[in-house]
């Protein structure tokens, strides 16, 4: 399985240094290993996505085991599912690959891709996870043929319903993770005068049938550059005011909560 051109949607064949479809599109590939599939009227700024300082504040948090448990849920899930038999598992908006690389250890037969319209972070995951194939690309346009994944791992990113049913097999399935209602409260309680829970999760897929539910939180606690990482990788990070990220700073420890929700779709015919 290979990818799709994001201009005229026939397949792709790698040749060389480069991937080229029947209409003479070519996209090359990059010597840290990752395709760029976002073609420039795709874009809606010069450069989409986190900034090298998001990506390296993500990497540092996500290095030190916070969001291991989230990540085991996951990856159990997907081993339930898939087993070890030869398979393909796309991972949308997969950064620099934390997630994605333990999908592929899991899962050995597997074709894993990931996906992130960031450059700089599928550069980073490219460098340091050669077990997966990686590209720059729109979640909204996949650069994938129609029925040709048997799972899409969807954590935060955004994605069309149609897109995930054009591209899932039939049978196959979606796993998406999204904030509890509680999800890091404590740092919330720095930045807003009024905490307000995240919205329940609603979300309906057209196409596919909810399977299971999965709530997952815990405690976390942080030191004080920990805190400013995991500010620094959130919405609430614009929010912030300088005196909030030099009290964060300044913890020797910070205690926040987690809340996540899991939920694991299946593919109707």
């Amino acid at each position: 399985m290979s990818f799709s051109c994001p201009l005229c949607h026939q397949p792709l064949t790698q040749a060389n240094n480069s991937f080229v479809c029947p209409g003479r599109h070519q996209f090359d590939v990059a010597k840290e290993g990752y395709v760029n599939l976002m073609p420039v009227q795709h874009k809606r700024s010069r450069d989409p996505g986190d900034s090298a300082e998001m990506m390296q504040a993500r990497r540092a948090f996500l290095d030190a085991g916070h969001y291991q448990p989230l990540r085991d849920a996951i990856v159990n899930a997907l081993s339930e599912r898939l087993g070890t038999s030869d398979v393909s598992i796309l991972d949308i908006g997969c950064g620099e690959g934390y997630y994605t690389h333990a999908f592929a250890d899991a899962i050995a037969n597997s074709s894993t891709f990931g996906l992130d319209v960031s450059k700089v972070a599928i550069k980073a995951a490219a460098r340091r996870y050669p077990q997966v194939t990686f590209c720059v690309a729109s979640s909204h346009r996949l650069p994938f043929a129609d029925a040709s994944m048997d799972a899409i791992i969807r954590i935060y990113a955004p994605c069309k319903a149609e897109e995930l049913a054009r591209v899932v097999k039939p049978g196959g399935g979606v796993i998406t993770a999204t904030p509890g209602p509680r999800h890091l409260m404590e740092l919330k309680g720095l930045i807003y005068d009024e905490v307000r829970l995240h919205a329940a999760h609603t979300e309906q897929l057209d196409g596919f049938v909810l399977q299971q539910r999965i709530a997952l939180g815990y405690q976390m606690q942080l030191n004080g550059s920990e805190a400013v990482s995991l500010l620094q990788m959130t919405p609430f990070a614009w929010r912030a005011k300088p005196e909030v990220w030099e009290a964060l700073a300044k913890k020797s420890v910070f205690d926040c909560q987690t809340d996540f929700s899991i939920h694991i779709w299946q593919r109707v015919d």
